[in-house]
């Protein structure tokens, strides 16, 4: 089973939604604003991805961040440590697919490449 990580009002999850549904791929959403972030999912996330990839610094969450909070964050135990707090400081979509396999971010030939 797929599983895609985000916010559900987030414009890129919305488009990695509509695409999986379009390829009638069956998905189950994870909603980090309900759910919140699985630790153990975020730490593979940073082993495999790696955190600077999983930590989104052009989004708003980490611009509206102190310089003291950004400045702290300077390796994996630091990002993870943020982004369990700031679960919106994560790049969306991450998808874990089925075969297991994990990417970050959405476009079309990124997804084709995992089907």
């Amino acid at each position: 089973m797929i599983t895609l990580y985000g916010i559900k009002n987030c414009d890129t999850v919305k488009r990695a939604s509509a695409w999986l549904a379009e390829q009638g791929l069956a998905y189950q959403f994870h909603d980090f604003k309900k759910a919140g972030v699985p630790p153990e999912a975020l730490a593979q996330w940073c082993e495999q991805l790696g955190w600077e990839r999983v930590l989104n610094r052009s989004g708003t969450t980490w611009r509206k961040l102190d310089e003291a909070s950004r400045a702290a964050v300077v390796d994996s135990a630091s990002a993870q440590a943020l982004l369990l707090s700031q679960p919106s400081a994560i790049k969306r979509p991450v998808m874990q697919w089925a075969d297991g396999r994990l990417s970050i971010g959405f476009s079309a030939e990124l997804f084709a490449s995992h089907r």
